[in-house]
């Protein structure tokens, strides 16, 4: 990431110019630096943004919301639940992929990449954007929380209609910050190995997404990998 000028899509450089010029980035751009020096750090720095990038402020359809990108070499690429091609399937997006087969029919894609979705108008946001290589959660509550919380602050109220799909309970916290009067809301378990049984398998999620889409005029989404 740019210390002075970070590299993000214009549309949400223009949304989000307040937040870079705010105390608690300089604080986390400070902290990055520092870690970066003697530590790896996920993804690289160029991918940090790359949920925004695939994803225009105003082409934001549906914002699927992750927690921490993952920590093993070479899996983060700034997208939540996505690892780019290449790399083993993580457990959850196994999950994932289970529920939409079973929801929509879908092949069950080889790759985990889902810059697809992202390119129709999936965001694909994590909380924290960043983490230390092997050490899930290392970055949490250094800032990033702050400026994720702005993006769906931002989302909320300058979009309309809209899908937020919340997977486990830290997602799901971030409701407060979302307009249910003029957004739809899908709330599920996380589709990790520990909780999918408990209401994640069966959740429908995607072909309800769609047909909320489909409802308010908006083309829906081809969840299609293969």
């Amino acid at each position: 990431m740019d210390t002075t000028n970070p590299k993000i899509e214009a549309e949400w450089l223009e949304v989000l110019k307040e937040e870079f010029a705010k105390p608690y980035f300089n604080e986390l751009k400070a902290f990055l630096l520092d870690e970066k020096k003697a530590y790896r750090v996920y993804p690289q720095g160029s991918r940090i943004f790359a949920a925004f990038d695939h994803t225009p402020f105003s082409k934001v359809k549906v914002v699927i919301l992750g927690q921490d990108p993952y920590h093993g070499d070479g899996q983060a690429h700034g997208l939540c639940f996505s690892v780019p091609d290449g790399i083993s399937i993580p457990p959850s997006l196994v999950n994932i992929y289970k529920e939409l087969h079973s929801d929509v029919g879908i092949q069950i894609p080889q790759t985990g990449n889902l810059e697809k979705w992202a390119n129709q108008g999936v965001l694909l946001l994590n909380a924290t954007l960043t983490v230390r290589a092997n050490q899930a959660g290392s970055h949490q509550r250094r800032g990033w929380e702050n400026f994720t919380d702005e993006v769906i602050r931002k989302l909320s109220a300058k979009q309309s209609g809209l899908v937020f799909i919340l997977w486990g309970s830290y997602a799901q916290a971030k409701e407060t910050m979302i307009d249910t009067s003029k957004h739809f809301v899908l709330k599920a378990v996380h589709p990790s190995p520990l909780s999918v049984y408990r209401g994640f398998f069966g959740c429908r999620h995607f072909s309800k997404t769609n047909e909320l889409l489909i409802s308010i005029g908006k083309t829906p989404i081809d969840w299609n990998l293969i």
